[in-house]
């Protein structure tokens, strides 16, 4: 064991794990005495280099006491091999200290920018081949590090094996581990601004991890996945276009079926069993939760921290992506709830990642959301936008999402959100608009747009903020839709009351008309709605057992025809009894029941009729594909109105009589005379209905009425909603 001199600092920092350039002290370097190769090593019993091309010429690198750090003669100028006796098999790799920068000065320059639109194949860990070595490569933004490392099952979790390269430019830390594979367990420990060890973290931009409660990073097999859905992308913008029918069904994957044994199925078991069920129920879409790594299942995905890794308790991010090529190939378009406006505070996660707030803002009263117990990201920060920009982005292109379903819009856009007087700091002119999420959003779009041609965006704001369908060019913020939540509340709590009290909230069905183009709307009956003591939308139907059942379905029924696309949750679609709850599976076992199966059925139908009509879809965001016929009958608690193409095809007709009173002989005002063909009735037996009407089609005559040029006669069934088309004299 040498006994020599003290330690240079420079050495002994490396030795104590504090360095501050590890490059400039390990691998080759030059001294007076020749060229020296350093290795720090803990735990090697003895170490060695050889000249890789010539194996005879090997020089042994001698331990500096017993800190780990082993120091002797370079076998010559050329590259060599490090052969390390770890008490077992000898390990022989290169030198990961031998390897120079990484990443090139435009990806350094674009990620301080906040610009790198393939951030996600810059940071975070890649199997990479650097002059003929196959190994990974890692980078991670800590500006404000001491120290990096990169820890792991290769390497003991020491983080003084392999300290990391920091680009000054950036603020991004890099290091090239020679002969790594894919499946490496690893995390990052850091030295905070002031020295001190921090909890290890997971890798932000990690495309894989464990399981949680584990949080560890994987890295990930970089083949890609074999796609056959070229079609299917070929087509997709004009299948999610304004003019298009949107019939989604929403989707907590952990939870919509699981097995014998209660496990959740994977997603391998998904693209076998949901595919299929959403095909049948003629849905063009399935948005799923947040399907982001999450570290807590009771936050349904909304707490993510793996921005860029599939939930790992449900599958490999492979076997996710089969999961969209299968929906695709099955013609079903995949949207992905996604949550830009906050994360959860575990300690492995972003929270203070290099010791500062760095993704998060310092000051809590814009940095710390109370409701949820997060931390809100700093967007005026160029690198949390371009970091969570990179995240949107890597969703589309690699997984080929359709689109994102953006959580928590109205959080975003105002500093006041959830917030007293004194508890929010306003925006540079005094206002409680948040500027910077406004510049996000806009700026999210566009290199949507430029990165991932037919893909749309769609927002979850539930105030009256202007524009926010509207382009960033028109200062809108961009979504392509807006989940209407004024509709939904509105309709709700009508639907909720007893139908003789509904003539005094007769205005709650009709008020979404009034400002029903100022956005592109869908029409949410979300997950939201079916938690937390609101009921089911089964369960919020009043009186008996029948009643509730016609409720239900007259209510769809106007859903269905009214302007909108349309979204409604797993377990609505059969008029689930309970409220969700994600640690089990909707009712299935209620289909057994002629009703439940009876509400299903009528679902199937309204899709299928949805989307071959194009009068209930062409003209969703045009006055000129809506007209009431009857929005002031409160007396009678009936609707009527129509829906038109945007050619030369039929009009349809739906009327809703939302009481269990059947209204024979009623007059209503229709834009021609000739056969108007009953297409559904939602009081037919098929859904479980009386089938007062039986679904009859009607003959109008030219007789005007409700300032239409004509008129027909119909018997309303009870609680119903029935639709008719105009087929011709």
């Amino acid at each position: 064991m040498d006994d020599g001199p003290a330690l240079s600092p420079d050495l002994q920092a490396v030795v104590e794990g504090r360095s501050l350039d590890p490059f400039a002290v390990l691998g080759r370097h030059r001294t007076p005495d020749g060229e020296v190769i350093r290795v720090m090593l803990p735990g090697a019993f003895s170490v060695s280099a050889t000249a890789r091309d010539e194996p005879a010429v090997q020089t042994t690198l001698h331990p500096v006491r017993q800190t780990g750090l082993f120091i002797g003669p370079s076998p010559g100028a050329g590259p060599y091999l490090l052969r390390i006796d770890w008490g077992g098999p000898i390990q022989e790799t290169e030198d990961t200290y031998a390897f120079g920068p990484l990443l090139g000065e435009l990806d350094i320059y674009l990620l301080a920018e906040g610009k790198h639109r393939e951030l996600a194949d810059c940071l975070g860990a890649h199997a990479v081949t650097i002059d003929g070595v196959k190994g990974v490569r890692f980078a991670v933004w800590a500006p404000n590090a001491r120290r990096v490392s990169v820890v792991g099952d290769f390497n003991t979790w020491d983080g003084r094996r392999h300290p990391m390269r920091l680009r000054h430019g950036a603020g991004v830390w890099e290091i090239f581990v020679p002969r790594l594979a894919p499946g490496a367990l690893y995390k990052y420990e850091l030295l905070g601004p002031d020295g001190s060890l921090l909890p290890q973290r997971a890798d932000p931009v990690a495309w894989r991890a464990e399981p949680p409660p584990a949080t560890g990073s994987i890295v990930d097999d970089p083949a890609p996945f074999r796609w056959s859905d070229d079609p299917w992308l070929a087509a997709r913008a004009k299948r999610q276009a304004p003019d298009a029918p949107m019939s989604i069904y929403e989707v907590h994957a952990g939870s919509w079926l699981r097995d014998g044994d209660g496990r959740s199925l994977g997603w391998s078991e998904l693209a076998d069993k949901l595919v299929d069920y959403v095909a049948r129920m003629g849905f063009t879409h399935v948005e799923f939760l947040p399907v982001m790594l999450h570290p807590f299942g009771g936050s349904w995905g909304y707490q993510p921290l793996g921005q860029f890794a599939p939930n790992a308790v449900l599958g490999t991010p492979e076997e996710f992506a089969l999961l969209i090529d299968r929906c695709h190939n099955a013609g079903i378009g995949v949207l992905l709830d996604w949550v830009p406006a906050h994360f959860p505070t575990d300690a492995h996660g972003l929270a203070r990642f290099d010791g500062t707030p760095l993704y998060e803002h310092a000051d809590p009263r814009e940095g710390y959301q109370r409701d949820w117990n997060t931390f809100i990201y700093n967007l005026g920060r160029n690198e949390v936008r371009g970091f969570l920009i990179g995240s949107a982005l890597h969703w589309l292109r690699r997984f080929h999402a359709d689109g994102l379903r953006v959580d928590a819009v109205a959080a975003m856009l105002y500093r006041d959100y959830s917030r007293q007087e004194g508890e929010w700091v306003p925006n540079m002119y005094g206002g409680r608009e948040n500027l910077e999420a406004v510049g996000f959003l806009q700026e999210l779009r566009r290199a949507v747009d430029a990165n991932c041609p037919g893909a749309i965006l769609v927002a979850e704001e539930s105030t009256a903020w202007p524009g926010v369908t509207r382009s960033p060019d028109d200062g809108g913020l961009g979504f392509h839709y807006k989940w209407n939540m004024g509709w939904m509340h509105d309709t709700l709590d009508y639907i909720g009351h007893e139908p003789v009290h509904r003539r005094y909230h007769h205005h709650s069905m009709t008020f979404g008309m009034i400002y029903a183009y100022s956005e592109r709307f869908i029409l949410p009956l979300s997950h939201d709605e079916v938690v937390y003591g609101k009921h089911s939308i089964f369960g919020r139907m009043p009186g008996d057992r029948w009643q509730r059942f016609a409720n239900l379905r007259a209510y769809l029924g106007f859903m269905w025809t009214h302007p909108g696309k349309k979204l409604l949750f797993m377990g609505g679609e059969f008029g689930q009894e309970g409220e969700w709850n994600h640690d089990a599976q909707p009712e299935w076992h209620l289909l057994d029941d002629p009703q439940h199966r009876g509400v299903q059925r009528l679902v199937r139908d309204l899709n299928r009729l949805y989307a071959g009509e194009p009068a209930l879809f062409e003209q969703d965001y045009d006055p000129a594909g809506f007209r009431w016929v009857i929005s002031d009958d409160r007396e009678q608690s009936v609707y009527a109105y129509l829906r038109m193409p945007a050619g030369n095809g039929p009009p349809l007709l739906s009327i809703s009589n939302f009481t269990p009173v059947p209204r024979d002989g009623y007059r209503l005002g229709v834009p021609e005379a000739g056969r108007w063909r009953a297409l559904l009735n939602t009081d037919a037996s098929r859904y479980g209905g009386s089938d007062y009407t039986n679904g009859h089609d009607a003959m109008a005559e030219a007789a005007s009425w409700h300032e239409q040029p004509a008129s027909l006669t119909l018997n309303l069934p009870p609680l119903a909603t029935v639709i008719l088309r105009l087929d011709g004299p």
